[in-house]
């Protein structure tokens, strides 16, 4: 007669082969779905493309100087995408994926790259937007940007705003703006991103990196935490509530430089996005603290490059170096006449967006029509050309 403890033995042995049985094919397709991702990655990597994009009832598709081509496969749905970016999260993106149904994360593949990835959902469905991330941080001259812009490396204090929507190359400047500082100057940073997109290495200056969801909870947190740290720079890589704007405000008033980005448009509306974000009875108070701290804004976009000059993109921009003027301005809520003092600070390195595009036009590089469609105030467009 068997023992009835041998009897429990095979029995639980049994339940456990069964579930390792039924967990298999599982983990295979997860396996084989991460597979899937890697293989639009490296086609992302061959083509020299920015972008995936991922969004059901669409094949994968990909950007290429922002023009949208399709892969050469069929329509995802909503559960093939789901699955083939999930695996590719980090512990902290899943759970915030099924808490909220929204998710950024950054995914490396060995010797192909790194990749930013947000994972959403649309029209309930889920989609995907994933960002090739250079391997280097690229020089300050790469870009393109008007020279003056340089000069935002060298302020020793007060909030930097950079403007743009979203796809502006906001991250990259930023990024550029830092490293001109490592290489030059024996300074201590500290950068507060979600997630970290350009690593950079430590030169001059000591540079530390925290990424939101793994080393820090959120923005308020980890900033609240550097400035415990003796940092000489911040960069907080997106101000996006009022805690972490009202931190940040503090810090570049009480003596720290600190550069951070914010989606919009212009000079005036990034300044404005600020003061909004809090409720009516604290907007004034805000609009005097960010009177004090504002050193400089900038806001930027990408155009179109003309074929004869190589094709692409290329940044358009203007620039705010905040004086007195500014300041009185931003104090009375009277944005409406920063565009004049940007044109009266000229002399401290300011310039309009229209400005730009005049130059950008006269050196054939961008179209006089794609510069007239763009510009802010056609009319002083049309007197600088």
């Amino acid at each position: 007669m068997s023992d009835p403890d041998d009897l429990n033995d095979l029995n639980n042995l049994d339940a456990i082969v069964s579930q390792l049985n039924a967990g298999a094919p599982k983990a295979l397709k997860g396996d084989q779905q991460l597979l899937r991702l890697e293989r639009w990655l490296e086609q992302v990597v061959e083509r020299n493309a920015s972008d995936l994009l991922l969004v059901a009832g669409a094949p994968p598709a990909l950007r290429t100087d922002g023009v949208i081509t399709p892969l050469l496969e069929g329509p995802l749905d909503s559960d093939e995408i789901a699955d083939s970016i999930t695996p590719a999260l980090a512990p902290h993106a899943r759970r915030a994926y099924r808490q909220t149904g929204i998710a950024d994360s950054s995914y490396r593949i060995q010797d192909v790259g790194r990749f930013r990835i947000n994972l959403h959902h649309e029209r309930g469905h889920a989609a995907a937007a994933i960002r090739r991330l250079p391997a280097t941080v690229p020089r300050f001259a790469s870009l393109n940007l008007p020279p003056g812009v340089e000069a935002l490396t060298r302020l020793q204090r007060g909030l930097v705003l950079i403007g743009g929507p979203t796809g502006a190359g906001k991250t990259t400047t930023l990024a550029a703006l830092i490293n001109e500082i490592n290489l030059r100057d024996a300074r201590h940073i500290v950068t507060i991103e979600d997630p970290i997109e350009y690593e950079h290495p430590h030169r001059k200056s000591i540079v530390e990196q925290v990424e939101v969801g793994v080393d820090a909870p959120d923005f308020p947190t980890a900033l609240r935490a550097a400035l415990r740290q003796a940092p000489d720079v911040i960069v907080v890589g997106e101000m996006r509530d009022a805690e972490t704007m009202q931190i940040a405000v503090s810090a570049g008033e009480t003596g720290h430089l600190v550069f951070s980005s914010v989606h919009t448009p212009d000079v005036s509306t990034t300044i404005a996005r600020v003061a909004d974000s809090f409720p009516p009875e604290r907007q004034n108070t805000i609009r005097q603290e960010l009177a004090m701290s504002l050193s400089a804004v900038l806001a930027q976009t990408l155009i179109p490059r003309l074929p004869a000059a190589g094709g692409g993109v290329i940044p358009g921009a203007e620039l705010l170096i905040v004086g007195y003027g500014a300041r009185q301005h931003v104090r009375k809520n009277a944005l409406q006449h920063l565009h004049q003092e940007i044109t009266i600070t000229r002399k401290n390195g300011s310039f309009t967006f229209e400005e730009c595009l005049a130059d950008l036009v006269k050196r054939d590089f961008i179209d006089r029509k794609e510069a007239i469609a763009r510009a802010v105030h056609p009319e002083e467009f049309e007197r600088l050309l």
